[in-house]
């Protein structure tokens, strides 16, 4: 068969060859114009980008370099509002302003401020400073008692005078100028001016030194104090405060502003950075880096308003911020500048490419279609003349066997009685020889019927017992070895044809019998709990690779060395007449000890 395809298959080989040089030139034309138009659309892309990273940049400096004034003041006053800035110096973060409180759990502060309300704080003697301010304390407050105002006011300006020559313990300092600032709004009527130096903007101490308000100094030395000393100063103050008329707003917002975390920032930067948790950053020198809050979808909704207005983006244009880095260098930013006209012109592109590679494809596909189909529709014409003349010498040898064997018997027959001899026998044989050749019809019509579709299966409820009884008598009068035939169906009924059910078992009865080296011959039909009907012998088995070539038209196994007679329909009408119930045929398992067949009929309503 290739010698008669050769000329063929090397005609279709050298005109796909040229068919295929053409059209892969055809899509380096179509892949260079994308090419081309996708770099032109990326280019004015890169140009807006570069655009907004240069328009955002500035922004961010512009911002920082408004809040420089607030930053700078809040980096010296306490009480001056530092929300939304950063500032750090020498490795240590100044803004926002952290708790920092000792860890301990005692509360010294407040104790001796109990002591120092009743009275009942004793110094030790190597105690030299503060048992001064002790004695100081007392004294304004004995001032304050005997209601002296020229004795009070000595006393006070001693004691401020005292805080500004001595630094002592936090601890010490605060509850003690706590208690005398609550004794001087209890027993006198100081004036209001004083009373606001003293309790919140403090004042200079002619000395070139400066001493804090209560307030401020509370603020300072926050980490001095256990978080429940700070507490209750805190209380204490915002009362006294209170009492007055002392603004404490301020004050009661930068305590509740102070964090006990620091912003968690790299150590270095490479330059002015924006970070996505909102802060916009800047180092200066060593150990110094300002910077202040933001929001990087407001300014990227801002600059993209910016950018609308200037005509630079369509209305559904918008900017974005593209990494997933938490900390992004302002000088390496990724901005992406997206709008949908864009993404449509590039969509547009795409889909043309994807047309014209589609209409190479398309053709190139139908090229080898029709190449394909020539190849195989010659192939199948050879096949279909080899496997009809391959049929025909089958069937010619099969219908000829019987043919001569009926003629052979009968003329034996007609000398026998001519000579008187017993002849008993003969009859039952041509029936036999009869029997075989109606069956080998009775395939070819009924194998042409269906396949032709002209049959139409006359559906009726057959029990399956009955049909084992038929295939024994069956076999009894046809096989000419020892058959055994076995069922385990109990009252199965099946809806089906009965003509084309008993043809089924017949066929899987007969192949079972001829592809057989044992005796007896063992067949076993029986149904599973789901309604299956299982088939099986103890023939010579079929190869695995085999089981669903079989039931091909005309396909026939070797007899493992002998001529097995037959037309290669039998499966193959089998799988039909299931299809035709609408039904399944296939091998359940095979083996050298034998074959099952797996009949899978409809659900039955």
């Amino acid at each position: 068969m290739f010698r008669r395809l050769l000329p063929l298959l090397s005609a279709l080989m050298l005109g796909l060859a040229g068919l295929g040089w053409g059209l892969w030139k055809l899509q380096r034309i179509f892949a260079t114009e994308r090419d081309d138009a996708r770099a032109s659309l990326h280019s004015r892309r890169e140009a807006l980008e570069q655009y907004a990273l240069a328009s955002l940049s500035q922004t961010l400096r512009d911002k920082l370099e408004a809040m420089r004034p607030t930053l700078e003041l809040a980096a010296v006053d306490p009480l001056a509002p530092a929300e939304g800035l950063y500032l750090r110096e020498r490795e240590q973060q100044v803004l926002p302003r952290l708790a920092l409180h000792d860890s301990g759990e005692d509360t010294p502060a407040r104790d001796r401020y109990t002591r120092l309300r009743a009275d009942t704080e004793r110094p030790d003697e190597d105690e030299g400073p503060w048992l001064e301010r002790l004695s100081l304390v007392r004294e304004v407050q004995g001032a304050l008692a005997r209601g002296d105002g020229r004795a009070t006011s000595r006393a006070l300006l001693a004691f401020l005078q005292h805080r500004g020559q001595y630094v002592l313990a936090s601890t010490r300092d605060v509850p003690g100028l706590l208690v005398v600032l609550e004794t001087l709004a209890d027993k006198a009527d100081p004036v209001p001016e004083l009373m606001r130096s003293l309790v919140r903007e403090g004042f200079e101490d002619g000395q070139g030194g400066r001493l804090e308000g209560l307030q401020r100094l509370l603020l300072l030395k926050r980490s001095r104090f256990t978080r429940a000393d700070f507490a209750f100063l805190r209380e204490r103050v915002v009362t006294l405060s209170a009492r007055t008329g002392t603004p404490v707003m301020d004050f009661e917002a930068r305590t509740t502003e102070l964090t006990t975390e620091p912003v968690p920032l790299p150590e270095s930067l490479p330059g002015p950075v924006l970070v996505r948790a909102g802060w916009y950053l800047e180092p200066r020198g060593e150990g110094h880096v300002r910077g202040v809050a933001v929001v990087p979808q407001v300014l990227l909704e801002s600059l993209t308003r910016e950018m609308r207005e200037r005509g630079l983006l369509g209305a559904d244009g918008r900017v974005l911020l593209r990494g997933e880095e938490e900390v992004l260098p302002l000088a390496s930013l990724n901005l992406d500048v997206e709008t949908p006209v864009w993404e449509r012109e590039e969509d547009a592109l795409e889909r043309r490419y994807r047309l014209k590679t589609g209409m190479v494809a398309l053709c190139a596909g139908l090229a080898l279609t029709i190449a394909g189909l020539a190849f195989l529709g010659q192939q199948r014409k050879y096949r279909f003349l080899e496997l009809k003349s391959d049929f025909v010498a089958t069937v010619s040898h099969e219908l000829r066997t019987p043919l001569a064997s009926i003629r052979l018997l009968a003329e034996t027959l007609e000398w026998r009685l001519a000579q008187g001899v017993e002849a008993r026998d003969y009859p039952a044989r041509i029936i036999h020889e009869a029997d075989g050749l109606g069956f080998l019809v009775e395939n070819l019509l009924s194998f042409n019927r269906i396949d032709k579709g002209r049959w139409v299966p006359h559906l009726s409820r057959v029990r399956l017992d009955e049909l084992v009884a038929s295939l024994r008598r069956d076999l009894e009068g046809w096989s000419r070895v020892p058959v055994e035939l076995t069922a385990n169906v109990g009252e199965r009924e099946l809806l089906a044809d009965p003509q084309l059910l008993r043809l089924l078992l017949a066929n899987l009865a007969r192949n079972a019998c001829a592809y057989n080296t044992r005796e007896p011959v063992r067949l076993h039909v029986e149904t599973m709990p789901d309604g299956r009907v299982r088939f099986s012998d103890n023939g010579v088995g079929i190869p695995e690779a085999e089981w669903e070539r079989i039931f091909g038209e005309f396909y026939r196994l070797s007899g493992q060395g002998r001529e097995v007679p037959g037309s290669g329909l039998g499966l193959a009408l089998c799988r039909r007449i299931m299809h035709l119930h609408g039904g399944t045929l296939r091998v359940a398992a095979s083996s050298p000890e034998g074959t099952t067949f797996e009949l899978t009929f409809p659900e039955q309503r």
